[in-house]
C-alpha cells in the first residue's frame, strides 16, 4: 500500500499520491457532504439501508470507488509509479496493457464483487449485484456484467502474479477499519436500495470523487506514514470551505399562516389556498398537478407549496423547470426574489441553468461577483484523461453566488436553487454519459414543472421516464399548465404512481368539476391515492368574440388590413404568427401605416433589442400601465405588438384586441390569455369586448384550405380539430378560462368535430398523425433512461447498453430531447474596414476579436439564433474568433461574422441583420 499510486505527478499538482491517500479523502468529502450538503430525506434513506449509521455506509461506499486501481492494467500506466510498485514486490508479465484495454472502474467492480462473494464476507449475493455498478459506473456509465467473463477479468490486468490478490484485499480491508468498520461484514446493508437510489447514490459517489482529485485541495502525498484519516479529514474540511460547497434551506420549517402573503406580500387567493392546503393534507412524497389559467398566480402557490413539501418530506432545494431559456430568464428573478423572503442568503445561491445563461444580463452579475481571478477558473470542468485519473479546478472566493464548482459541465443541478429549461430534467431520463449527476441533483429537491402542457409527444416520453424515476425516488414533483388534455394527464400520474410502486397505478385520473384544480397522486402503502379539488377562480370569466378571417395565402395583406381597421382609432392589438418570416413581413407593412406604434418580437432578434423590446411591451401593455388609464380615464396609446409564438406564455401584457394564425387549441387558449388579461383597464369603445380573430384558413363547403406553415408546424390533425371548434365558436364565442378544459379535451379528443363534409379529410389527417406520433415516440424511446422491458431490473447493471453516443454540448443535447436538428445560436460581430466591432458597428474588437475592456456586455448583446435549417452548416464553418478562445463568456460562441453591408453568405443563403425586423435570412 506504500507504493500503489492513485495519482501520476501530472495529475496531482506535480506530485505523485498513494492510492490509499485518494481513498480517504473522498470518505472524507463524503462527510462534509452528509454534514453540509445532502437533503434529510436521503441521510434518513441512507440510515434505513444502514441500520442506523447512514453515514459511514455512505463514507465507505465512496471510499471504494477507486479501489480498482491496484491492478497491474492501471499501475502500469505511469512508468515512475510502475517501477514503484515492482520494488515494493509486485509484478506482472510482459503484457501489453494498452492494446487489451482494462479500464479502472470494472477492475474495481470486479474486485469488489469477488472479495465481498466469499463465505463469511457477510455481504448477501443481491446485496453485491447492487453495489458493483455503483464502482463500475463511476466514470458516467453503468456496463453490464459482461465484463466479469473477459479474460482481463481473470488474467494478467486484473493481477495473477503473487500478492497482488492479497494487496488488494489488504487495501479494502484497511479502508474499511480506517472508516468504522472491523469487518466486511459489519459494512453489509440491511436492506437493498432501488434503482432510483442506486442511481443517486452513483450521482453522489461521483460528486465526491471529482471533489476530491481537485489537485489545489488535495496534493499528493508519497510517503504511507503522511497519510491518516485525520490528515483527509482536514484537507476536506478545508476544501469545502475554499470551494463554498453547500446545499439548499437545510432542515426547513415553514410557519402557519398566509404563505403567499407572507413571501409575496398579497393575500392568497382562493385558488392559492386550495394548492397550499391540498399540499398540507399530503401524507407521503407524491406529484401535484396544478391546473389555472394564466395570471391565476400559479407560480406563487407552487412556490409556497414547495416549502411545504421540503418541510414535510425532507427535500433541501428546489429546481425549477421551464419551456424555454427565454422563460426562464424572468423565472430566475422571481425565485431569486422568493428565497429573498426567506433568506438574502439563500436567494444568492440560485443558480441560472441553460446553454445561455452567460448571457443573462441578471445572473452575470451574479457569476461576476463570485470571484475575481484568472477567466479561464470560472468555467473550467474536472476532466478525466483515458485512464480515468482526474484533474479538477473548481477555485472561487469567499463571495456571494451559487458556488462555482456547481457551474461546472454537468453539475448545475446538485446546487441547491436551480432555475432552467425541462431540458435539464429531461437529459436526466435519457442514456448519456454521467446522468447520475444530474439525478442525483434532482433526488434532494422538489421539482416543479412550467408550461408542462408545452412538452409534445417526443419530449413527452423523456418527462415520463423522469417522472418515474422521481416517482421512484419518492421525490415530491409539482406541474403546472393552463389545461393537459386528459391523455396527458393520466400518462403523468400514472408513470409517478408506477415509479412510487403503486400496487394499481392506472386505476384513472377523476376529471375535476371545476376551474382552476389541483390534483394530488401519491403512494401510502403501496395502494394509489388521487384526489382532486378545484376552487373559484380570483376572476370573472371573460366572454371573447371568435372571428375568422379567411385568408390561408401565403402574404400578410389580409392581415395587416384587419388590423389597421381594429385600431384605427386607437387601442392595443397582439398580431400572434406561427413563423418568424410571417411576423417580419406584417410587421414590415405595418410599420409604414403605424411607423413607431409598432413592434417586433421573435427568437431571431438579438439579445439586445429582445429584451429592450420585451420590456418595452411589458412596460406600455402591463398591470402598472393599466393602472395609469385608470387613473387618466383615458385609454392607452395605440401599439401594435406582432410576435411569434413567443407570445403563448410568461409574456404578462393586456391588450384590446387579437389576431392570430390558427393553432392547436391549447396553444390558441394560451395566446387568447393575453386578451383583457388585466382589470378596468379604460379601452376604446368599438374595442370593450374582447376579440380574436383567427386566420390562416379558409372553410371551405369540402375541406378547409390551411395556411402550409402551419400545418409543417403543428400537423394537418391538429389544425382541423382547432378550426372545428373556431368555426362552432363565430356565434357564441367563448366564455375564459371556464370553456378551457372542455375545448382541450375537444381539441385533443377522438370525437368527430368538423361538419360531416370534413370527415373524409378528418379522419385522413387523423391516421397520418398518429403514424407520426406512434414513430415520434417510438423514436424518442430509442434514447430513454431506461430500455424498453427493463423497468423491472433491480440493478444498474447494464443500464448505458446502447446509450446516445456523440452528445457533447447543449445544442446537440436539446436536439436529442426536442426532436430535431439543434438550433445554433451564434454571436453577431461585424467586419469592416477598421477590423472586427460589435453587433453594433460601433464597438471596437481586437485585431483577433479580443473583447476590450467595458465592451463585454456590448458583445454578448449580439446573442442570436438561426433558423435550424442553417443549423448543419453554421455548426461546420462558424467557430469562435481566435481573440475569444481565452475568454470565459465567449469561448464557446460561434461568431457570424457579418461584412459593411451587414450580411453574409452561410451555405445557400444570405444572411443579414436589421436593427427593425431582426435576423433575415433569403
Amino acid at each position: 500500500m506504500g507504493a500503489l499510486w492513485g495519482k501520476s505527478a501530472s495529475r496531482g499538482g506535480g506530485r505523485w499520491s498513494l492510492l490509499i491517500c485518494h481513498l480517504l479523502d473522498t470518505a472524507a468529502v463524503a462527510d462534509e457532504m452528509w454534514a453540509h450538503f445532502m437533503a434529510p430525506s436521503i441521510r434518513v434513506l441512507l440510515n434505513d439501508l444502514a441500520g442506523g449509521n447512514g453515514q459511514r455506509l455512505f463514507r465507505w461506499l465512496c471510499a471504494l470507488h477507486d479501489c480498482g486501481k491496484a491492478v497491474p492494467a492501471f499501475q502500469a500506466l505511469d512508468k515512475a509509479g510502475a517501477a514503484r510498485v515492482q520494488r515494493a514486490g509486485l509484478s506482472w508479465n510482459d503484457v501489453d496493457f494498452e492494446s487489451l484495454r482494462w479500464r479502472h472502474d470494472v477492475a474495481g467492480a470486479t474486485l469488489l464483487r469477488s472479495l465481498l462473494s466469499r463465505s463469511g464476507s457477510g455481504w448477501d449475493a443481491s446485496s453485491i449485484e447492487w453495489l458493483w455498478p455503483l464502482v463500475a459506473g463511476h466514470h458516467g456509465r453503468f456496463p453490464s456484467k459482461k465484463f466479469f467473463g473477459c479474460k482481463q477479468a481473470r488474467g494478467e490486468h486484473q493481477g495473477r502474479c503473487l500478492g497482488w490478490g492479497a494487496v488488494q484485499e489488504a487495501l479494502v480491508l484497511t479502508v474499511t477499519r480506517i472508516l468504522g468498520y472491523q469487518t466486511l461484514a459489519e459494512s453489509a446493508p440491511r436492506k437493498a436500495p432501488n434503482k432510483a437510489e442506486q442511481l443517486m447514490l452513483s450521482g453522489l459517489i461521483v460528486m465526491a470523487d471529482w471533489i476530491a482529485s481537485a489537485s489545489e485541495y488535495f496534493p499528493g502525498i508519497r510517503r504511507l506514514d503522511d497519510v491518516s484519516w485525520v490528515g483527509a479529514q482536514a484537507r476536506a474540511r478545508e476544501a469545502w470551505k475554499h470551494l463554498r460547497l453547500r446545499g439548499g434551506w437545510g432542515s426547513h420549517t415553514v410557519s402557519t399562516g398566509d404563505l403567499v402573503a407572507a413571501r409575496f406580500g398579497n393575500r392568497a387567493r382562493p385558488f392559492q389556498r386550495m394548492v397550499v392546503d391540498a399540499a398540507t393534507r399530503m401524507r407521503t412524497p407524491g406529484l401535484m398537478l396544478i391546473e389555472a389559467p394564466m395570471g391565476e398566480g400559479k407560480t406563487k402557490a407552487a412556490l409556497v407549496t414547495a416549502e411545504i413539501m421540503a418541510a414535510k418530506f425532507g427535500a433541501d432545494g428546489v429546481f425549477v423547470g421551464m419551456p424555454t431559456q427565454a422563460t426562464s430568464d424572468p423565472m430566475f428573478g422571481q425565485v431569486c426574489a422568493w428565497l429573498d423572503a426567506l433568506s438574502a442568503e439563500l436567494a444568492a445561491q440560485v443558480a441560472l441553468l441553460h446553454g445561455k445563461a452567460r448571457f443573462s444580463p441578471e445572473f452575470r452579475k451574479v457569476r461576476d461577483g463570485l470571484a475575481q481571478r484568472r477567466p479561464d477558473e470560472q468555467f473550467v470542468d474536472v476532466g478525466e484523461d483515458a485512464d480515468g485519473q482526474h484533474s479538477a479546478r473548481a477555485e472561487c472566493g469567499d463571495r456571494f453566488g451559487p458556488a462555482e464548482w456547481f457551474l461546472g459541465r454537468l453539475r448545475g443541478l446538485l446546487t441547491g436553487f436551480a432555475v432552467g429549461t425541462i431540458d435539464q430534467l429531461l437529459f436526466a431520463a435519457t442514456r448519456t454519459r454521467h446522468v447520475m449527476l444530474r439525478f442525483a441533483g434532482l433526488a434532494g429537491k422538489v421539482v416543479i414543472l412550467d408550461e408542462v402542457h408545452a412538452a409534445d409527444i417526443y419530449m413527452e416520453q423523456f418527462l415520463e421516464e423522469a417522472v418515474w424515476w422521481l416517482g421512484r425516488m419518492r421525490a415530491p414533483v409539482i406541474l403546472l399548465t393552463a389545461t393537459l388534455s386528459p391523455r396527458q394527464k393520466h400518462t403523468l400520474v400514472s408513470a409517478y404512481l408506477t415509479g412510487a410502486g403503486a400496487d394499481d397505478p392506472s386505476s384513472g385520473v377523476p376529471e375535476p368539476q371545476g376551474y382552476p384544480s389541483v390534483t394530488i397522486a401519491s403512494v401510502v402503502d403501496n395502494r394509489p391515492e388521487v384526489k382532486v379539488d378545484d376552487a373559484p377562480s380570483w376572476r370573472q370569466p371573460i366572454p371573447v368574440q371568435v372571428e375568422v378571417l379567411a385568408s390561408a395565402a401565403a402574404g400578410t395583406a389580409a392581415v395587416v388590413n384587419r388590423v389597421r381597421h381594429e385600431v384605427q382609432d386607437g387601442g392595443t392589438a397582439l398580431v400572434v404568427h406561427n413563423t418568424v418570416n410571417r411576423a417580419q413581413e406584417t410587421f414590415r407593412e405595418l410599420k409604414q401605416h403605424f411607423g413607431e406604434d409598432v413592434r417586433l418580437l421573435h427568437g431571431r432578434l438579438n439579445a439586445v433589442h429582445r429584451a429592450e423590446r420585451t420590456a418595452d411591451c411589458l412596460r406600455l401593455l402591463g398591470a402598472e400601465q393599466g393602472r395609469q388609464t385608470r387613473a387618466t380615464g383615458t385609454p392607452r396609446p395605440r401599439l401594435v405588438v406582432v410576435a411569434t409564438q413567443l407570445a403563448e406564455c410568461s409574456f404578462d401584457v393586456d391588450v384590446d384586441v387579437l389576431v392570430t394564425d390558427l393553432a392547436p387549441i391549447d396553444l390558441l387558449l394560451q395566446r387568447i390569455g393575453r386578451l383583457h388579461r388585466h382589470e378596468n383597464i379604460v379601452r376604446p369603445s368599438r374595442l370593450s369586448a374582447a376579440k380574436v380573430i383567427v386566420t390562416g384558413l379558409e372553410p371551405q363547403t369540402s375541406t378547409p384550405r390551411l395556411l402550409e406553415p402551419s400545418v409543417s408546424i403543428y400537423g394537418r390533425h391538429r389544425l382541423l380539430r382547432a378550426a372545428a371548434l373556431v368555426l362552432s365558436a363565430t356565434d357564441t364565442g367563448w366564455s375564459v378560462p371556464a370553456d378551457v378544459p372542455r375545448l382541450v379535451a375537444l381539441g385533443y379528443g377522438t370525437a368527430h368535430l368538423g361538419p360531416g363534409s370534413w370527415s373524409a379529410d378528418e379522419e385522413l389527417a387523423f391516421m397520418d398523425w398518429t403514424q407520426q406520433q406512434d414513430d415520434r415516440a417510438a423514436r424518442a424511446r430509442e434514447f430513454v433512461l431506461t430500455r424498453q422491458g427493463k423497468y423491472g431490473t433491480p440493478t444498474l447493471a447494464g443500464l448505458h447498453e446502447h446509450d446516445v453516443p456523440g452528445r457533447s454540448n447543449e445544442e446537440r443535447f436539446e436536439a436529442l430531447v426536442r426532436d430535431g436538428e439543434p438550433s445554433v445560436e451564434v454571436v453577431i460581430v461585424r467586419r469592416l474596414s477598421g477590423g472586427y466591432y460589435a453587433w453594433d458597428g460601433a464597438t471596437p474588437l481586437g485585431v483577433n476579436g479580443e473583447v476590450l475592456t467595458g465592451a463585454l456586455d456590448t458583445v454578448l448583446g449580439g446573442v442570436t439564433r438561426l433558423p435550424a435549417k442553417l443549423s448543419e452548416q453554421a455548426e461546420s464553418t462558424l467557430a469562435p474568433l481566435s481573440g475569444w478562445l481565452d475568454d470565459p463568456w465567449l469561448r464557446r460562441s460561434r461568431a457570424l461574422v457579418l461584412d459593411e453591408h451587414g450580411q453574409r453568405k452561410l451555405g445557400g443563403s444570405t444572411v443579414r441583420y436589421d436593427d427593425a425586423e431582426g435576423l433575415i435570412v433569403t
